[in-house]
């Protein structure tokens, strides 16, 4: 029916103590109007002085996206005017971004889409805008404005228009943030505004239903730009998009399929609703006046410069999930799902794994058990009461038979609750190792008692011996279903 066509402008705060340009504070929650200072909301006669830190959280982002490092770069002047940008104008990057043409890997571990390189056309330095506060109590309508994010350093990464659906844009959001969190340059927490994302989203229309419409090109038509902003969560990027992409056709098809010479549009986001609204005709590069700040000086990039950063990048969030797959034996979903954890976790599992020599059982047991009593917990995984080393030990001793599976769950319990090692814990609930004598008499005693279930698996019904292992359960709770059923069936092969 049509082809939706998406492109991402992600804007991310980084993690500098100070502004972009002078020193006030960037923490987050303090009174309005409290971190600011004359450079920040453009008192003249102030001048700004660039953050280099900033710059090299920059340079490591854009090595990590495999984005050019410029060796030159500038600042410039975005002119525009609205109530929380004091200065009129906001101090960006236009002609010469700081990183350029890179990409980022995706992939879906259920296999919704195949894996796919989403081109970043740059990623570039800017300073943040103010806040304005909409007071709609008793129908007043005032607007009030909060500086103190004003001059807050931003790298906004914009894509090229590679997405095709609302579930690869979300796959490719999900990957920049967890990529961002790894490195440390954001904590992307979109409640707090450290990531807000913009999605410019059009269609392409296939030639067969486009074939009447005066501006088809090539067999098709595309249809005007749209802006969508105001989405506070990737669920509602996701629903943003498939509710555009819809409008956009039906608006198409009721316009007498006549829209290609319309003027491309910014439009909200209305989560409550469930729709985009129109806000304003979508400005372009020239609408925005820039010029070079003339109270900055250019910025020059030596290779020495990016080889310092260089050394800072760590294990990538793709890397990490080959390795678990590679080393390991670890299924892509189980790998993506512990990486997706982040770092931490992904310590705690090599801990575990390499300690008790099973990678898949302590895969196990850490997506299922562990993230389930962090989540009931609301505890991170530098908190939970079992240590990496302690659940090793456990996994190793349900390995070697010591601990019965079927109770396994019970000493993890325990474990959790008291903060026990796994002997203690074995030893507060009975848990005993039941020897292989002991299980074979048990056995025999047993198939003696239920001549009708040995009569049943010697005539093909192997699935018989389950009624005796609840007898055997009974009469020893430490026995190991598993290992009581396969002696069973080899006391009755030997007749």
């Amino acid at each position: 029916m049509y082809t939706t066509v998406i492109g991402l402008e992600v804007h991310v705060q980084l993690a500098t103590k100070s502004k972009l340009f002078c020193g006030c504070s960037t923490a987050y929650g303090a009174e309005p109007n409290t971190q600011t200072c004359p450079v920040c909301i453009g008192m003249p006669g102030s001048l700004p002085v660039m953050n280099e830190e900033a710059v090299a959280l920059a340079i490591e982002t854009g090595l990590a996206l495999n984005l050019q490092i410029a060796k030159f770069t500038k600042w410039d002047r975005k002119q525009y005017f609205y109530p929380d940008l004091p200065k009129g104008y906001q101090i960006s990057q236009y002609d010469l971004p700081i990183t350029h043409d890179g990409w980022l890997e995706i992939e879906d571990p259920k296999g919704a889409f195949e894996p796919k390189k989403i081109r970043i056309l740059r990623a570039h330095l800017e300073e943040d805008a103010g806040k304005s506060l909409h007071d709609e109590s008793a129908g007043k309508g005032d607007t009030l404005i909060d500086l103190n994010r004003t001059g807050t350093p931003l790298l906004e990464i914009v894509s090229e228009p590679d997405l095709r659906s609302s579930a690869e844009a979300k796959a490719y959001l999900t990957e920049l943030r967890l990529l961002l969190t790894y490195l440390g340059v954001s904590d992307c927490n979109m409640q707090e505004g450290s990531l807000r994302v913009d999605a410019n989203v059009n269609l392409h229309i296939p030639s067969d239903a486009a074939a009447n419409d005066d501006n088809a090109q090539d067999g098709k038509i595309a249809t005007p730009i749209v802006e969508i902003k105001n989405m506070n969560s990737f669920r509602a990027v996701e629903r943003a998009i498939d509710y555009e992409a819809d409008r956009q056709y039906r608006e198409w098809k009721e316009t007498g399929r006549r829209l290609g010479q319309s003027p491309k549009q910014t439009r909200g986001w209305d989560d409550a609703a469930g729709v985009t609204r129109a806000q304003r005709s979508k400005e372009e590069s020239s609408d925005y006046r820039y010029f070079p700040d003339p109270d900055l000086a250019p910025v020059v990039i030596s290779a020495e410069v990016v080889a310092k950063v260089r050394e800072r990048l760590i294990e990538l969030p793709a890397d990490l999930r080959k390795r678990l797959v590679a080393d390991y034996g670890l299924s892509l979903y189980d790998a993506d799902v512990i990486v997706n954890q982040g770092r931490p976790t992904v310590d705690y599992y090599l801990t575990v794994a390499d300690g008790s020599g099973d990678a898949k059982s302590s895969a196990n047991w850490l997506t299922q058990d562990v993230l389930r009593t962090l989540k009931n917990r609301e505890l991170a995984i530098e908190e939970f009461s079992i240590p990496a080393e302690r659940l090793s030990n456990f996994v190793k001793k349900i390995g070697a038979g010591e601990l019965p599976s079927a109770r396994g769950r019970e000493v993890f319990e325990l474990m959790a609750d008291d903060g026990l090692e796994v002997d203690a814990a074995m030893d507060k609930l009975g848990i005993a190792q039941v020897d292989d004598s002991e299980i074979e008499s048990l056995c025999q005693e047993l198939l003696d008692a239920n001549p009708k279930v040995v009569a049943d698996v010697q005539g093909g019904k192997q699935q018989a011996i389950g009624a005796l292992i609840g007898q055997a359960k009974k009469k020893n709770p430490n026995i190991d279903p598993g290992k009581f059923r396969a002696t069973c069936l080899a006391l009755i092969a030997k007749g």
